[in-house]
């Protein structure tokens, strides 16, 4: 259910960043060919579900439109540890969405051109249309049916790229919300309490034991005193499969190299900023200085308060006086000066009202306005208002942004709220200023309103260079990685990293086959897909990975099934353990003991419980014992009410009991027997709702075919 739950709340994202106008055409053609269309054939399969293909080219076009989202939102390339998280993520879509649409086509569930019509022409708040400012009625609020209409005439024609993006970000999770609903719906409706359970749970819970007992800890036996051989793994791995099934995959340890740069490295920098003290003290163009000096930081003449100012000695910096190099000092992988060029008041916090006259979309960031036009009409309002027009009226009639239901007020906002255009404005200039200001959304007609409180800021110039490692120190590392890489026997490498004092990081989690990283080792695909190529006991060549150059050994390889002795003793072990002390209680308590007995042969005291009317059938916890289902399940068979139970081998001990009676508690009230039942049923619901998926998948065969394509 949380992977079903997963795709669609993912899917309802990405709806809301993308949609356009363009994307709606697709409702007037039918749902289920866009459907089939994403699983085609094709010549290369990635991968099969239940013989049903998946191709490659397919899977690759999925994960490239999700990366070109992310790039655009966050204007950077995505890196090699996020496509391969895109890959598992659309993997893992597919295998899903496969699995449950065969399922739901079973019961008759599907999916319908009229109903996606219906959704998309509804005014519910999950329509992804009513995200769209510009498909609604500005007065109302809801979708504008003339604009609707016409949407729908005009982009009847979609085809090619256009198309693929209409199946991806409209109509599958479109799709996967309404088969999943309906599907959850007859989930729910299975959910059956029958009278004859009603009352056997009531009955559970009213009747009630008390018990006297003797409880002999595990904890008392030494474990030292204790051994389990491999044998006894063995057979406990082979009673207990379940809990000791492994995927395939392999067990490495690697020797890293740091291509970080180091002391000397940084020294050289360090002398290098130094030498520029003198010129950075007498500059009187301080933009020009740090361009033509290759400055890491550039130069901000905004004035700023000591709080937005990123560097970790601005309590020292701010100290000295106007004028005052500080420096050079470090200040994380850099080696900076500053200087204080000027120090002013302002305002600690300010209130402004703006019109914004938008050029880009905000969700999408696509133009929607020539630059133009948006200043022509910004400079015409801004007229308009210093001639004496009302601000709050022409705000709530042209302004784009969220505030213009409010007359354009934004409230009181702190320094570095708004874009530094905007904050700049309303920061430096007086009460009651006004002006038209251009930031990366469009043109803003500000009006300050009023400014409170009043603290120091300053305008500060950072001359800095980054510390980076030298072409000696990353050859050093290579060539130690390449030394140690050489030694291909398992028994000399481990000598030679004795001999050289290097450390060995042996790695914990089983490495699978479609891995991108290992442990901490990001980006470490190229490495995974040689680990699955080698033998046990194989030294690999050195691979960059990061800033280290790494050598790995193949400790072993784990195939799929159950886990062998080592592997599983550290699960295992105290169990058996347990086991084996249980055998020795057991032992020690002789035949037919009593409950004086017990307490005498291990020098505790028999002790009663179950006075308080908490030991019932349905509860798994008794008083200072803990959760033990087996103890609970004797206190209620009634042999032992006449004589002393047989030992009682529980989770943290061994336990005799002896039943002292049975009672009731007072019959709950009708509105209480009402509220438990009604609570049966949605744990009931609940319950169905968590499994079923995992369940199919279970039942599924799954053929992965990935690491030969990526």
């Amino acid at each position: 259910m949380q992977i079903i739950q997963g795709i669609r709340d993912k899917g309802a994202a990405i709806v809301i960043a993308v949609i356009a106008l363009s994307l709606i055409g697709f409702i007037l053609m039918d749902a289920n060919q866009g459907a089939s269309k994403m699983f085609g054939g094709g010549s290369s399969t990635i991968g099969k579900v239940n013989g049903s293909s998946i191709d490659q080219a397919e899977f690759t076009k999925k994960v490239r439109q999700i990366e070109t989202q992310e790039e655009q939102r966050s204007q950077s390339r995505t890196t090699a540890t996020r496509s391969a998280q895109i890959r598992q993520q659309v993997w893992d879509q597919i295998v899903a969405e496969k699995i449950f649409y065969a399922e739901a086509a079973k019961l008759g569930i599907n999916f319908t051109s009229k109903e996606l019509s219906a959704i998309l022409s509804s005014n519910d708040r999950d329509n992804p249309l009513m995200q769209d400012p510009q498909m609604l009625d500005s007065l109302t609020g809801r979708l504008d049916p003339a604009k609707l209409k016409q949407a729908l005439a005009n982009i009847r024609k979609a085809k090619g790229e256009q198309r693929d993006q209409i199946d991806a970000q409209v109509v599958e999770p479109q799709k996967l919300t309404s088969i999943s609903t309906k599907y959850y719906a007859m989930l729910a409706a299975s959910a059956y309490y029958p009278s004859w359970m009603e009352e056997s749970d009531n009955k559970d819970k009213k009747s009630f034991a008390t018990i006297s007992y003797v409880g002999i800890p595990y904890a008392d036996i030494s474990d030292s005193t204790i051994k389990v051989s491999d044998a006894d793994v063995e057979n406990y791995v082979k009673k207990h499969k379940d809990l000791f099934k492994q995927e395939e995959g392999r067990k490495i340890s690697y020797v890293s190299f740091s291509q970080l740069p180091g002391a000397e490295d940084s020294a050289r920098t360090r002398e290098a900023v130094a030498s520029l003290k003198d010129g950075f003290a007498a500059e009187t163009n301080m933009k020009t200085f740090l361009a033509r000096n290759t400055s890491s930081i550039e130069f901000d003449s905004n004035y700023q308060p000591k709080s937005k100012i990123v560097s970790v000695a601005i309590d020292s910096i701010v100290k000295f006086p106007i004028g005052s190099v500080y420096g050079p000092y470090v200040d994380r992988n850099s080696i900076v000066m500053a200087r204080i060029l000027g120090t002013k008041m302002l305002p600690d916090s300010v209130r402004a009202k703006h019109i914004l006259i938008p050029t880009v979309d905000p969700q999408t960031g696509q133009p929607i306005a020539e630059d133009s036009v948006a200043k022509k009409r910004a400079d015409s309002l801004f007229a308009a208002i210093n001639a004496g027009s009302d601000f709050t009226l022409l705000a709530m009639q042209f302004s784009s942004d969220g505030s213009k239901m409010k007359g354009g007020d934004l409230g009181t906002f702190g320094y570095g709220a708004m874009v530094p255009e905007f904050n700049d404005f309303c920061f430096n200039k007086p009460i009651g200023s006004r002006g038209v200001v251009k930031t990366q959304f469009g043109y803003h007609i500000i009006e300050v309103l009023s400014q409170k409180g009043s603290s120091p800021a300053y305008k500060i110039a950072f001359m800095g260079k980054e510390i980076l490692a030298s072409e000696a120190t990353i050859n050093k590392a290579s060539l130690d990685a390449t030394k140690l890489s050489a030694e291909k026997d398992p028994k000399k490498f481990d000598a030679y990293l004795q001999k050289n004092g290097l450390r060995k990081i042996t790695e914990a989690s089983l490495i699978k086959e479609n891995d991108a990283s290992i442990g901490q080792l990001q980006d470490a695909r190229q490495l995974v897909r040689w680990v699955f190529e080698a033998s046990q006991g194989d030294v690999s060549e050195p691979f960059s990975i990061g800033e280290e150059f790494v050598v790995a050994v193949v400790d072993k390889i784990e195939k799929e099934g159950l886990q062998d002795v080592q592997t599983a003793r550290p699960m295992a072990e105290n169990a058996i353990r347990n086991e084996k002390k249980a055998e020795q209680i057991i032992k020690k308590l002789g035949n037919a003991p009593t409950l004086e007995s017990a307490a005498a042969a291990f020098n505790k005291q028999v002790l009663t419980a179950g006075t308080d009317s908490t030991i019932t059938f349905n509860s798994p916890l008794i008083g200072n014992i803990g959760p033990e289902h087996r103890l609970i399940g004797a206190s209620f068979n009634k042999e032992n009410q006449s004589k002393v139970s047989s030992p009682i081998v529980g989770k943290t001990g061994v336990y005799l009991i002896k039943v002292n009676g049975y009672a009731e508690k007072a019959p709950e009230s009708p509105e209480k027997v009402a509220e438990n039942r009604t609570q049966q049923i949605n744990t009931l619901r609940t319950q169905a709702g968590n499994s079923w998926f995992d369940d199919l998948k279970k039942r599924s065969t799954i053929k992965d075919n990935r690491s030969k394509f990526f």
